[in-house]
């Protein structure tokens, strides 16, 4: 097997900018050998225009939905977009397997190796066999009624065993509005787990308040909450106690996350990441999140596309300088570690991706302007 050795105008390692002058030395199949300076490469240094870093790991998304890429306006608020992706999900299976595999592909030659990818359904196995990119399985669990949480949970364990050949599944409950006591109570601990995680202020509204436009999306589906006394708390906070209090969760969106929530948090919880979809939080609710009290939390950050339902790509590094051009406080070498090392650390996949280190075989990527391609 052939030896490269790659000299681009800037190296990010996964976690920080090497050396000016940094030349990656790998095989062809892109397994890192050596980093080192451009005075001990010697020759055939491949010049590279652009910054070149590790593959790029999405920890959230939602592949099953890609046919319904500009199906949903924008700003359209939580609920009439929760509505209208259960009204519309559900189409001919030519349909929803091409959307995927075009967004699987784009995704691919964008510089993507991994994707925490949420699923409620079997629809996407076909197209994970066949992936260059490595997902992790999220299986998703939601119900709301106590009554319906047993077969809820058999439900998605279903699902669970047809992804058994497509890489790592674990069971992850919906949201905190979605979701028993009795059915976080069957999801038990699990080693990864993932949250939608308030999303919008409807969500705590109806946590602290039990009014808003929760209720109305109930009462659209015909389900009796009836049982429901709203505890007066954030929606995080009064779904805290059912939460495991081993392994590693990712919180996903928090838009309306508080100080007084993340002290919460620190009571015995498991392992945190915050995961942030800025451009599905401007498409639904046109909002950011609040990324300098989740920084400053001591949780890592990571970040993720959500769906073509509420997104008009998934290209991870748009996400990223959604972020950079709101909060130019961050820098280029933080937010690139979200994209890279952070994410695979996040989704255990920290020993093969997300950084040049030795042995590693993360993909190689370049970064030109704001667009990526891969190279290897």
């Amino acid at each position: 097997m052939g030896i490269r050795k790659f000299r681009p105008d800037r190296l990010f390692d996964g976690t920080q900018f090497a050396a000016p002058g940094a030349v990656l030395v790998c095989d062809d199949s892109g397994r890192v050998i050596d980093l080192i300076p451009e005075a001990e490469a010697g020759d055939d240094l491949e010049p590279l225009q652009g910054i070149l870093l590790p593959g790029l790991v999405n920890c959230h998304c939602h592949l099953e939905l890609s046919h319904m890429r500009g199906m949903i306006p924008e700003h359209t608020g939580m609920v009439p977009f929760l509505t209208a992706v259960m009204k519309n999900r559900f189409a001919g299976p030519d349909l929803i397997g091409e959307a995927m595999y075009e967004a699987d592909n784009a995704m691919y030659q964008s510089g993507v190796v991994a994707v925490g990818d949420i699923c409620n359904t079997a629809n996407s196995v076909a197209v994970k066999e066949q992936s260059r990119i490595r997902y992790i399985n999220f299986i998703e669990v939601s119900g709301f009624v106590p009554s319906g949480a047993r077969d809820r949970y058999e439900q998605a364990l279903g699902v669970m065993k047809a992804f058994a050949a497509t890489g790592n599944a674990y069971m992850a409950p919906h949201a905190p509005y979605s979701v028993s006591p009795a059915l976080f109570s069957l999801l038990g601990a699990t080693a990864l787990s993932t949250m939608h995680n308030q999303e919008s202020a409807e969500e705590n509204e109806f946590f602290s308040r039990g009014t808003g436009p929760f209720n109305d999306l109930f009462k659209t589906l015909g389900v009796d909450i009836g049982f429901f006394r709203a505890p007066g708390t954030s929606s995080l906070r009064a779904v805290m106690p059912y939460l495991p209090r081993a392994g590693k969760m990712i919180l996903v969106h928090n838009t309306e996350t508080s100080a007084d929530d993340l002290f919460s948090w620190q009571q015995a919880r498991p392992a945190l990441r915050f995961c942030l979809c800025p451009r599905a939080n401007q498409y639904i609710n046109d909002s950011l999140p609040p990324v300098d009290l989740l920084q400053n939390s001591g949780h890592p950050l990571v970040l993720g596309t959500d769906s073509l339902a509420s997104n008009h790509s998934l290209d991870l590094m748009a996400e990223l300088f959604v972020l950079l051009d709101h909060f130019p406080e961050l820098g280029l070498e933080q937010a690139l570690h979200w994209a890279t090392l952070a994410g695979a650390e996040a989704l255990d996949l920290d020993k093969h991706l997300g950084s040049f280190e030795k042995s590693k075989q993360p993909g190689l990527v370049l970064l030109r302007g704001r667009s990526t391609e891969r190279i290897l």
